[in-house]
């Protein structure tokens, strides 16, 4: 008697949201609709990396968005959902400094499309990478704003296979996704962007997967087209501890702040403390940050 065979294995979440796509017959855009129609907000951009496994749905809102989805498509309820599986393990899995926080916790989010931002791009080696230098460069146009900002950047890996950079930017939400340019040693991965809240979330993939305790040197630029809103601040989230961390404003001449303060947190919940720094004869400001973080740190400016 013929043994019964057992039945197939359940297709992985990428091929069975590709069929329940095909098969409904809207188009991306009609889906991203009609989530919208219901209070869900999710890009199309987001909808096709989970169907090609680049990323998948892990955070509590993104999950919500698949239950909705899973209506939409008129796919039974959990039949995607169900086929995850574990999550992957990411950057709180990882070991990391006992005070450090994740990059989600860190640049918090006030939209659902904010929160999901973190599911297009791999954030598991953040934890694992010790922060030796930064040097940050921000200019300033004459129309009083943000014209680029320049980093440069040399971290340590902590564990083996460490192979990209997290970039997180919020800037002035009226303007145009800005461009992100990979310098030397580096290249641009996924980029995921949420206009309404001014938030670049991207990968800089490294040359090679770093071994524990190799450094890494790289450097990345983004070039905006200038929004509506005169720029008055320049700062970063230090989600863990910063060896060094320099911050330099440049100022085009005919727009010369009244003054200038550098500010820094004890924490990332704390108060900043000020105190006011002068503009240097090049009309620059720059302030430096040893052993900082986690907390916020950075520059702010009054115009007349």
């Amino acid at each position: 008697m013929d043994t019964p065979a057992p039945p197939p294995a359940p297709a992985p979440f990428p091929e069975a949201l590709r069929a329940a796509i095909g098969a409904n017959g809207l188009t991306l855009d009609r889906i991203v609709d009609r989530l919208r129609s219901r209070g869900v907000a999710l890009s199309t951009s987001t909808l096709s990396l989970w169907q090609t496994g680049r990323c998948r749905p892990e955070r509590a809102d993104s999950l919500r968005a698949l239950a909705i989805l899973e209506e939409v498509l008129d796919v039974p309820a959990n039949g995607l959902s169900a086929l995850l599986g574990p999550p992957r393990p990411r950057g709180r899995h990882l070991p990391r400094p006992a005070d450090a926080q994740g990059l989600a916790e860190t640049w918090t989010s006030t939209s659902a499309a904010g929160e999901a931002a973190w599911d297009g791009v791999d954030t598991r080696w953040d934890a694992t990478l010790t922060r030796l230098s930064t040097h940050s460069r921000l200019v300033v146009d004459a129309e009083r704003r943000e014209r680029s900002v320049w980093s440069r950047r040399l971290v340590r890996a902590e564990t083996e296979g460490a192979d990209r950079w997290i970039v997180v930017r919020r800037a002035d939400p009226t303007a145009p996704r800005p461009a992100l340019e990979a310098g030397p040693n580096c290249r641009v991965g996924r980029v995921v962007h949420v206009a309404a809240e001014g938030l670049l979330v991207a990968e800089l993939l490294f040359d090679h997967r770093l071994a524990r305790g190799e450094t890494a040197l790289f450097e990345y630029a983004l070039h905006h087209q200038a929004g509506h809103r005169p720029s008055t601040r320049f700062g970063v989230r230090l989600n863990q501890r910063t060896r060094e961390r320099l911050l330099e404003v440049r100022f085009d001449p005919a727009a010369r702040p009244r003054r200038c303060c550098v500010f820094r947190s004890s924490s990332l919940a704390a108060e900043p403390r000020e105190r006011p720094v002068p503009l240097d004869t090049g009309g620059s400001v720059h302030a430096v940050a040893l052993g900082a973080g986690p907390g916020r740190f950075g520059i702010r400016w009054e115009w007349d």
